[in-house]
């Protein structure tokens, strides 16, 4: 999954809406569910198997924010090489279904919109929809992020 972005550069000019990124599968275990919520979100839902049974979840659960952590490795797989990288500029984040161990998540990112910016030239906005999905094609996470896009450097000559 750790792999550098491959391809061309890509600049605001070559968004569009309806542009698709994929990315996944990657496999949830319930050892990293544990490690991680151990060190991030300590609670008994996502750190204790028998515990979570009685909990809201009714099982073991990954904490949202560790599937924040493995969608974005996914987001940098998919889109890493926009230029300028990933640098986002607020969003929504909705976590829909709980992710347990044994899932495996793919991701979609589709491009809504894209906006020069009126005031600086260099760059514009591209709102991108990360959707993150579990084997089933359910969603379990879904983050709506507007994003901040150089445009194609002008050739001089």
């Amino acid at each position: 999954m750790n792999r550098p972005p491959q391809g061309p550069k890509i600049y605001l000019e070559d968004l569009t809406p309806g542009r698709l990124f994929t990315a996944g599968p990657v496999t949830v275990t319930e050892a990293e569910i544990i490690d991680f919520a151990r060190r991030y979100d300590p609670q008994p839902f996502h750190t204790d198997p028998e515990a979570a049974k009685a909990s809201f979840f009714g099982g073991l659960a990954a904490s949202g924010w560790h599937t924040a952590a493995i969608t974005m490795a996914m987001v940098v797989q998919a889109a890493g090489n926009l230029a300028g990288g990933i640098i986002g500029g607020g969003g929504e984040l909705q976590w829909t279904k709980p992710v347990r161990p044994g899932d495996q998540l793919r991701l979609e990112i589709e491009v809504l919109e894209v906006s020069p910016s009126r005031s600086r030239p260099d760059r514009g906005a591209a709102l991108m929809r990360n959707r993150t999905l579990n084997q089933a094609g359910e969603e379990v996470q879904v983050f709506t992020v507007r994003l901040i896009v150089p445009k194609r450097p002008r050739q001089h000559g």
